[in-house]
């Protein structure tokens, strides 16, 4: 089991003392990771505490895998503006509310990495609210940034798919 797995059901299940091993790379055609709701909720009250003593944001790698990786993201102010030249953005919007902005250009852009972009804020984009249970995907070289308002605060799972270029 990834060392995640393991806090969260340390925080969770804490009479647990026996959790079998996840099958090994070899077996993973038969096996399937599985985050209940629950479980991706719990986990996030610990990024909001980290967004809290930060800068309003946090997230977490859940797991990778050949060609995607899955993250749980947790926002209480807004989001850069971002562009991945060679990953989709795939959001399933566990609670509160935002506004997803994609295209239009993208202001103050900077390569801060292999094929990863940002910026200060997505210009003359379309915007779409984003509220628990949708779903919304940004395709790879697509500007988005994530707005939320001083009221809310927005959790999300996300699956960064690799896109041929």
């Amino acid at each position: 089991m990834d060392e995640i797995g393991k806090e969260i059901l340390k925080e969770l299940l804490p009479e647990e003392k026996d959790v079998a091993a996840p099958p090994s790379r070899k077996d993973t055609a038969a096996h399937a990771d599985h985050w209940s709701q629950p479980i991706l909720l719990e986990r996030a009250r610990y990024l909001r505490e980290m967004a809290r003593l930060g800068d309003g944001q946090a997230s977490e790698t859940l797991r990778k895998y050949p060609g995607h990786f899955t993250m749980l993201s947790f926002r209480s102010r807004d989001g850069i503006a971002e562009l991945h030249e060679k990953f989709a953005d795939l959001f399933y919007v566990l609670s509160g509310k935002a506004t997803l902005v994609t295209g239009g250009t993208m202001v103050g852009a900077q390569t801060v990495g292999p094929g990863e972009i940002r910026g200060d804020r997505v210009e003359n984009g379309s915007r779409q609210e984003l509220r628990a249970g949708d779903v919304a995907h940004v395709p790879a070289g697509v500007p988005h940034q994530m707005l939320v308002s001083s009221e809310h605060t927005f959790t999300s799972f996300v699956v960064k798919v690799q896109e041929a270029p």
